[in-house]
């Protein structure tokens, strides 16, 4: 009742489409024409109507509360429009059959009038004529006489034909009426008489089939029971190849790092040994400056001494000698840094290959443990239903069939005479009532499979949560419906289970499809609320050895947590969960911790590819919105620079200015959280900037005056889209554009001839480099009033600055690189979302209506 009830609060209302046609097809009557089915005429008249939150089923309408209420007033209102309708019409008939009446009576009235008068004449005519009038009176006295007779003759056959001919059409109507109550509950009688029929036929074969497949299941697990041993055999062996493995991969992580200590140490011993000899080389050359310069000054010093210039060639020779040996020396270290680079190319490569191995290593270790786990659940969940079908079979025997049939598979496995006392147990129970026995024979035959239970029902989340369940109270449903399930199956507690990776495989499969934003939204939605689930609910477990012996382990496979689950009275879940707090914490092992970090992947991979997607999108437009078309510099040549910021910006601008707004609002359908849409907007507009300001850098033909006012009124409408989207998902975005703002800033500015470098360091380009700015100033050129760059000075200050800054390498770099790493943590999407509780939310319609997934509606 609990769960009707609730399935009711959803939905409520659910009309089949014969029905819900037939009741509102007054309200849409062109969709009644036959043209279509009546799926199609029921969506056609809800559309007409305008409702929503309805749900088409296969067969039904779901509607929800309140919504018929709102048909039926629209049908009454139609209604009463056609009973007024109606009304006006029959008044407008009564008073035309009124006014027909008053007219045939004022006719009438007037004949008897003019015939009064007409006899009048005719008396004073018969005075005048009277005999004449007196023969005719006679006469016609005589004839009225016989026509009075005749006439009530007449009246009197007919008034008998009339009453007979009423008579026998009464007759006739009850007799129809008769014969079709007769017919309706004799044609009443036959149906019920089939339908009950094949109910019990339907039973009958219903039953024979799950007694049949009941003994097939019971034979596939005997058979199952036989093969334990081979599986614990299997499972001793993957455990052997897993130690070995791990092993393996442990040796391989130790030799790697080895080899990058080895490689590091020798690195560092190089780059010293290339710094003294580089050190050397300069004291050398130094030396051999000064003994050039000394030379040269004792040349002119004593310029008449050429008696002896022996003096001099020796110390040529010397410094032939020494620069020969520098010359040497440059070579052995030009020798070693080559082959320093070729034994470290050479490392990389060994360990490039060695990851490769390791990674090779850690896959096959996943999949050993994957294919371990499912034979260690499988193994105790075929253990456990050995058991209980054991159990079943020596208590419950009431068939003949059944009861050799299991005493015999009972007593193969046993030769020790022990067969005889199972025997006896089977026989004692055949004493009981035969209700009991036909209830304990009808269970088994309809008892599943427990492990395909299992599966069906991940089976069963799996196929609901792959299609969009959409969003209930700002929250995805998927992934509250994952969260719900997960919780109530205990897997983030379990050592080993499966559900993990199925889940991590379905969403990996059904982010495959990248191009669409939509789709990637959806999904992003959904894997940064799950995460926000499991970063609220898990924490770490300690040692494994820390849990206390006295509580019983819990079962390791999904199939023993979820009839645990299920065979727990609703007292004790009511105490243990409690309804108004659905997110709640809990002991999280190892493959929950997994899982948590795969999610936290996968977050972060929608997140990239649905901005790396808006910037192929923005990379075509903006190496078009760098340079103003022709168009517009003819606009600009007609306008001055501060009217130009009023003018519309190309069409450019405005591609991306509907982007931006596109992603936005796929953002919002899909309730991303606002900290992820203000850290794709914000490294959009970083890409925006770099690319602007590194085409502005590279290419002269954009460092122009009127190029400068059309990007400037570009950037005019992006401020303005980020005040219209707000700071909760515009955020510092706006803030990410100083660069290209302060250098189209500077090219817009008149007279920058008059301009100081402090001036531009401090007031007009404070973040720009002195290598950004000097790229302008060379770059520059007025094509609308010729005005000059900035003065010579200036310029020259520049270079006297990059001269001096010429030793450091990262000021050597005037252009911007672009960011794409990842700008946010798992504690930035907890903090972004503030609706804590989640109790409002609805899990999956579908789901709910599948016995196995009732504890949803909890």
């Amino acid at each position: 009742m609990e769960a009707i009830r609730i399935s009711c609060a959803g939905y409520p209302t659910r009309k089949t489409f014969d029905e819900f046609v037939g009741r509102f097809g007054l309200l849409a009557p062109d969709v009644l024409d036959g043209s279509c089915d009546e799926i199609t005429a029921a969506k056609k008249l809800l559309a007409k109507v305008d409702l929503k939150g309805y749900q088409i089923g296969k067969t039904k309408v779901f509607l929800r509360a309140g919504q018929m209420a709102e048909l039926d007033a629209l049908r009454s209102e139609i209604l009463g429009r056609s009973a007024s309708m109606i009304q006006r019409k029959v008044r407008s008939y009564l008073g035309r059959k009124s006014f027909i009446l008053l007219r045939f009576s004022a006719i009438q009235l007037q004949a008897f009038c003019r015939g009064q008068l007409a006899r009048n004449v005719y008396e004073m005519m018969r005075r005048e004529a009277a005999c004449l009038r007196i023969q005719k009176h006679l006469r016609m006295h005589f004839a009225r006489k016989a026509y009075k007779s005749l006439c009530s003759s007449a009246v009197s056959f007919q008034t008998g034909i009339r009453g007979m001919v009423a008579r026998n059409e009464l007759r006739f109507r009850k007799q129809t009426k008769a014969a079709v109550v007769i017919q309706s509950q004799c044609r009443r009688y036959l149906a019920h008489l089939r339908y009950s029929r094949v109910r019990k036929a339907a039973i009958a074969t219903q039953c024979a089939w799950r007694g049949r497949v009941a003994r097939r299941e019971l034979r596939k697990l005997k058979m199952a029971a036989k093969e334990t041993g081979a599986l614990q055999a299997a499972k001793n062996k993957l455990e052997k190849q897993v130690e070995e493995l791990t092993w393996r991969l442990q040796l391989e992580k130790r030799m790697r790092a080895d080899l990058e200590e080895a490689k590091t140490q020798e690195n560092a011993k190089l780059q010293s040994a290339l710094q003294e000899m580089q050190q050397q080389f300069q004291e050398t050359k130094a030396m051999l400056i000064k003994e050039r310069e000394a030379a040269k000054e004792t040349v002119e010093q004593v310029p008449f001494i050429k008696e002896v210039p022996v003096i001099d060639h020796e110390m040529m020779n010397k410094l032939a000698a020494e620069n020969e040996k520098l010359k040497v020396l440059v070579s052995s270290l030009e020798k070693k840094i080559d082959e320093t680079e070729k034994k470290y190319e050479e490392t990389n490569k060994v360990s490039e290959e060695r990851l490769k191995q390791a990674l090779e290593a850690e896959s096959k270790i996943i999949l050993l443990k994957t294919t371990m786990q499912r034979l260690e659940e499988k193994l105790s969940d075929m253990e456990t239903e050995d058991q209980i079908l054991r159990q079943q079979a020596l208590l419950n025997t009431p068939v003949k069939k059944m009861s050799e049939h299991l005493a015999i598979s009972t007593s193969q496995p046993l030769e020790n005479g022990h067969h005889v006392h199972e025997e006896n147990k089977a026989i004692e129970p055949q004493s009981a009532t035969p209700a009991k026995k036909f209830g304990t024979e009808f269970d088994n035959k309809l008892r599943r499979s427990h492990i395909e239970r299992q599966h069906e029902n991940v089976d069963a989340l799996i196929k609901c949560v792959m299609e969009d369940l959409g969003f209930s109270q700002g929250k995805p449903v998927a992934a509250f419906t994952i969260y719900k399930c997960l919780l109530h199956w205990k897997s983030f507690e379990a050592e080993r289970t499966s559900v993990f990776d199925r889940l991590i495989q379905m969403i990996g499969s059904a982010i495959e499809n990248q191009d669409s934003n939509e789709h990637m939204a959806y999904w992003l939605s959904n894997t940064s609320t799950l995460l926000f689930l499991l970063q609220r609910s898990l924490k770490a477990t300690g040692a494994a050895g820390s849990t206390p012996h006295r509580k019983p382990p819990p079962p390791t496979s999904l199939f023993g947590r979820m009839t645990q689950g299920f065979r727990s009275s609703p007292s004790s879940a009511n105490l243990s969960v409690n309804a108004l707090d659905v997110v709640r914490q809990v002991e999280a092992k190892y493959p929950a911790l997994l899982f948590k970090q795969q999610l936290t992947a996968y977050v972060e991979k929608i997140y990239g590819i649905i901005r790396d997607n808006l910037k192929k999108e923005l990379s075509s437009l903006l190496s078009s919105c760098i340079q103003a078309p022709r168009t517009s510099r003819g606009s600009v040549l007609r306008s001055s620079g501060r009217s130009f910021g009023n003018s519309p910006p190309a069409s450019h601008w405005q591609s991306i200015i509907e982007s931006l707004n596109i992603l936005l609002s796929i953002l919002k359908e899909n309730f991303v959280p606002p900290v992820l849409v203000q850290k794709i907007f914000t490294q959009i507009f970083s890409y925006i900037n770099v690319q602007l300001f590194n085409s502005l850098l590279l290419r002269r033909e954009c460092c122009t005056f009127s190029n400068g006012e059309y990007v400037k009124a570009g950037l005019a409408e992006l401020e303005l889209w980020c005040c219209q989207a707000k700071e909760e998902y515009a955020g510092s975005s706006w803030d990410e554009l100083k660069h290209i703002r302060q250098a189209v800033g500077f090219l817009v500015i008149h007279q920058k001839s008059r301009i100081s470098y402090d001036e531009i360091t401090n007031d007009l380009c404070p973040i720009l480099s002195v290598q950004q700015l000097y790229r302008i100033c060379t770059l520059y050129w007025d094509d609308n009033y010729n005005t000059r760059s900035v003065s010579p000075d200036v310029i020259s200050s520049m270079r006297i600055l990059m001269t001096e800054d010429s030793n450091n390498a990262v000021s050597n770099s005037f252009l911007l690189d672009d960011n794409s790493s990842i700008p946010f943590s798992v504690d930035d999407i907890s903090s972004s979302i503030q609706e804590k509780d989640f109790t409002d939310v609805k899990p999956a319609a579908e789901l709910i209506e599948n016995p196995a997934f009732q504890f949803l509606q909890d």
